[in-house]
């Protein structure tokens, strides 16, 4: 069976390619185009796609407002972001509605292929720039933890060796391909590489999640593990704040 996917961009011109190139490979068919949120969001449900290429800066609603409501009405579409912004803000408003990739515009055919194929996999697909803004992001929010007399503290959770090695590469760029052949592990173990005291764990913002019954987002656990710490200071904008109901 093909992966079949919609697409929700507003330029004619690269809808149009991208849904070619998604006709012209082998195991995957376009089976909608969309050039707004709105038209998103009549017609995906009726398509009921196993994934979604969407752009954020559309006519109208805004890709990551389309991306949580989509999420409520198909919470197995997995979402794929393919957008020109690379902002911190973009970035994680996406991840938190309900994306599980992150990609830019300037990514080649082949680059976007995979990703798709990845998603479908369980994995989390970035751009391999925007996968560094994501992890230096959550290292910046791992570093500084409550004193241990504070009752807001939360006990330490170490990371594994291998965790650690995992985290450190993709902060330096590398694609999960290049650190499966790096670190001699298999694909899926880079991409799954969750502690299991964590793998049940809440989502310590719940208005954060992109709704309830959203997917967790299938980040490296060390990922995982600062977003259970928190984020930043000024992480999350005013912007972000106001896509919860």
């Amino acid at each position: 069976m093909p992966i079949t996917v919609s697409i929700v961009e507003d330029n004619e011109q690269l809808r149009e390619t991208l849904a070619r190139v998604l006709n012209r490979a082998d195991g995957f068919e376009c089976v909608g185009q969309h050039a707004s949120a709105e038209a998103g969001l009549e017609g995906i449900p009726k398509e009921r796609p196993n994934a979604v290429l969407m752009d954020i800066n559309l006519p109208g609603m805004n890709g990551v407002e389309c991306v949580r409501r989509l999420k409520q009405l198909l919470p197995q579409t997995q979402v794929v972001m393919l957008t020109a912004y690379e902002d911190t803000e973009n970035i994680f408003s996406s991840l938190a509605a309900g994306a599980s990739g992150y990609l830019l515009k300037r990514s080649k055919s082949a680059e976007i292929l995979e990703a798709l194929r990845d998603v479908q996999n369980g994995g989390s697909p970035m751009s391999t720039h925007i996968a560094r803004k994501v992890v230096q992001s959550f290292q910046s929010s791992a570093r500084p933890l409550a004193p241990a007399t504070s009752p807001a503290a939360e006990p330490t959770e170490d990371l594994s060796p291998r965790e650690q090695e995992v985290l450190d590469l993709l902060s330096q760029g590398f694609m999960y391909k290049e650190i499966s052949d790096k670190l001699g592990i298999s694909f899926e173990t880079v991409t799954h590489l969750h502690p299991p005291h964590l793998r049940e764990a809440p989502c310590p913002h719940p208005d954060r999640s992109g709704g309830q019954g959203a997917a967790p987002l299938n980040l490296p656990s060390g990922v995982r593990l600062a977003a259970r710490r928190g984020p930043p200071a000024g992480f999350f904008p005013p912007a972000f704040l106001k896509l919860s109901p």
